[in-house]
């Protein structure tokens, strides 16, 4: 199943992320698993974790990736983006150096605080939150600017990539995460 076709906004963002051969991944909204079957090629040393709400979504995603789960390369699990999600996933406590969403209304529809908290909370020191959008008709600006400020706002530095047709929001916290079961 590997073999299913990409689209190419999905192909842009697993491009502008720039993986390393090491690097620890957090996909949010996986879906049924196209970007893990880009990344996990790009991997040596390093793993990625995809989790969806869906558990019809993460069935797909099991299937088209099911080499790389096998090797230890890619976790795709059934759960929300929140600690009590993640928790009940066996994600809670790692640690990432990319963590991304792609078309995943989360950050642009509403403040998403805890889920920017907890995004920063997950990042490996030196790590980004990356959001990809691909919007119709002429909204990558808008877009772009509402992202950025719901970044900005939960404590990030922005940065805009531009990939026609798609858009990306990068994120670096601005404070240092939070220590392991260290909770406000």
């Amino acid at each position: 199943m590997a073999s299913t076709a990409v689209p190419e906004r999905i192909r842009r963002a697993v491009a502008a992320l720039d993986v390393r051969p090491a690097d620890r991944l957090l996909e949010i909204g996986c879906g049924g698993g196209g970007a893990v079957a880009l990344v996990c090629p790009l991997l040596t040393t390093g793993t990625i974790t995809a989790v969806d709400r869906s558990a019809t979504a993460t069935s797909r995603a099991v299937r088209r990736n099911e080499g790389a789960i096998r090797d230890g390369r890619a976790t795709i699990a059934t759960a929300a983006f929140t600690e009590s999600g993640l928790t009940a996933a066996g994600i809670s406590g790692r640690r990432f150096d990319k963590i991304f969403a792609i078309n995943v209304n989360l950050f642009w529809t509403g403040p998403a605080r805890a889920e920017l908290a907890l995004a920063a909370d997950l990042l490996a020191p030196g790590g980004a939150l990356y959001a990809f959008y691909e919007p119709p008709g002429d909204r990558l600006a808008e877009l772009a600017a509402k992202v950025s400020g719901t970044f900005a706002a939960g404590g990030f530095t922005t940065e805009v990539l531009h990939a026609a047709p798609v858009v990306g929001i990068v994120g670096r916290p601005l404070r240092p995460r939070r220590s392991p079961g260290r909770r406000p």
